[in-house]
């Protein structure tokens, strides 16, 4: 007899169930005997995950199951008994320990070889309100919760084709995370879909704490010292409907109010939902414009630190740009700590109850203000230049790409300090190599379709084109 395999004697099922879940001493694991139709039997159920009203209907149906009405076996209880739809038989206790830890209604009856599986589950969830990060000025409002059900049903809503897939696989020895790949059947690439199941299949970890994050790192295990981001995360629905149906794989994470995209380029990186719900011409200018203050973003500080250094090489007509007060700090450190202060600024941000916000706020105006430029720590021009560069970082919906942006510009900002124009022309060299040797997840070119050239997609990544099926 295979011992992963339950038995039809019920005293002999909740001894296994009792010892291997510690019924006992867990508080929240509900364990209860009852009669249906002459027979014992036990329910396990986690406490929190259960519907009460729902399941005292289902339970007030099997008490009144007469006994010469109850079936032979659980087949045929399930068939004409069992008035609920998401019903599942397993024999295996593996599946059945799996299931029930999840938040499954199990119920062994004596004499019965298989255990019914009723998912009458009621996870803790928060509404679908707009994400705080992922806002459009126009379109829906919604947004991914922690609940990958619910995420399914976002999505599931806006594709409503027979193509659309939600395959569901599982990570994590210990916590069984779930994980749900969706991806049309029609449009996918296979042997990259295949490539991803591998991976999450062969991915030998004790529990996804970080749930995506975790993931990630167990999927794409090359370069990792590369900054530049080779997953795109949303909290959109929309967004990752529109990745679905270009061929994309979107994977879901229980527990995570996000979807993973892949494989993402660099151009996908920077593509945000504003690009489409606003006409051709308007979603063009934000696309374009969101693409030159990234570029500016690296190049502002960096240049103007070469300059300062050579101002013979100031053009003709920009010498309002040179430092007019005396530098009691190198300019190199001036730019240096601000890019930490203005990180600490964010985590206090993050971290700072509401209601202490705005005094946080007026705070930190203060003190990176006009104060520390009256105390002769940083200078105006530096102060004018950082504000920039940290206002523009919000530009990008990406906190991995603004990141990588950073670390770049401070490489750039090193570099220059130490060996003027060469380390500045070193330090771009390293950033085209960064972003061109980086990889997807699928193997392809970070940067297609720049390299290699394919000038239709890449007019089409950069301008916002009519969607398809508008007519003249």
């Amino acid at each position: 007899m295979d011992k992963n395999k339950m038995s039809a004697s019920l005293s002999e099922n909740m001894g296994y169930l009792n010892s291997y879940l510690a019924a006992d001493t867990n508080f929240d694991l509900i364990y209860r005997v009852i009669k249906i139709g002459g027979k014992e039997a036990c329910m396990y159920l986690i406490d929190g995950f259960c519907k009460d009203d729902l399941m005292q209907k289902i339970l007030q149906y099997f008490v009144g199951i007469k006994e010469e009405d109850m079936p032979d076996d659980a087949h045929e209880l399930s068939k004409r008994c069992l008035p609920y739809v998401e019903v599942n038989l397993l024999d295996d206790w593996d599946q059945i320990t799996y299931f029930i830890m999840a938040g499954v209604f199990a119920l062994f009856i004596e004499g019965y070889e298989k255990c019914l599986l009723i998912d009458a589950r009621s996870y803790p969830s928060r509404g679908v309100g707009e994400p705080e990060k992922d806002k459009v000025l126009r379109g829906s409002k919604d947004g991914f919760v922690e609940t990958v059900v619910f995420n399914t049903a976002l999505i599931r809503r806006r594709i409503r084709s027979q193509y659309l897939r939600m395959e569901m696989l599982h990570a994590g020895k210990s916590s069984q995370t779930d994980i749900v790949l969706c991806y049309m059947e029609n449009r996918v690439d296979h042997a990259f879909l295949n490539q991803i199941k591998d991976r999450i299949n062969e991915i030998q970890v004790d529990a996804l704490t970080m749930n995506q994050e975790s993931l990630a790192e167990c999927l794409y295990k090359k370069k990792w010292y590369n900054p530049f981001p080779k997953f795109k995360f949303t909290e959109r629905p929309d967004t990752a409907a529109a990745q679905v149906l270009e061929g994309d794989v979107v994977i879901l994470v229980d527990n995570s109010p996000s979807a993973m995209i892949a494989p993402t380029s660099i151009f996908d990186v920077v593509e945000e939902a504003d690009d489409y719900y606003f006409p051709p011409i308007t979603g063009t200018y934000l696309r374009l414009s969101r693409f030159l203050i990234a570029i500016l973003t690296y190049f502002i500080t960096p240049t103007f630190l070469l300059l300062m250094e050579n101002p013979q090489w100031i053009p003709s007509g920009f010498e309002f740009i040179m430092v007019k007060e005396d530098m009691n700090i190198s300019l190199v450190w001036q730019f240096l700590i601000l890019e930490l202060a203005l990180d600490g600024l964010r985590l206090a941000a993050v971290n700072t109850p509401n209601m202490l916000s705005t005094p946080l706020s007026v705070m930190a105006a203060l003190v990176l203000g006009e104060f520390s430029v009256n105390s002769g720590w940083f200078n105006s021009e530096v102060m004018l230049y950082m504000a920039f560069v940290a206002i523009a970082n919000y530009t990008q919906a990406s906190y991995e790409l603004s990141y990588a942006i950073k670390f770049m510009r401070i490489l750039n900002l090193i570099l220059t300090a130490i060996f003027g124009i060469w380390g500045y022309i070193a330090a771009v060299a390293i950033l085209i190599l960064a972003i061109g040797t980086n990889r997807t997840v699928s193997g392809k070119s970070y940067v297609y379709p720049l390299f290699p050239l394919n000038f239709k997609q890449l007019s089409k990544r950069l301008l916002r084109y009519r969607l398809p099926g508008a007519r003249d």
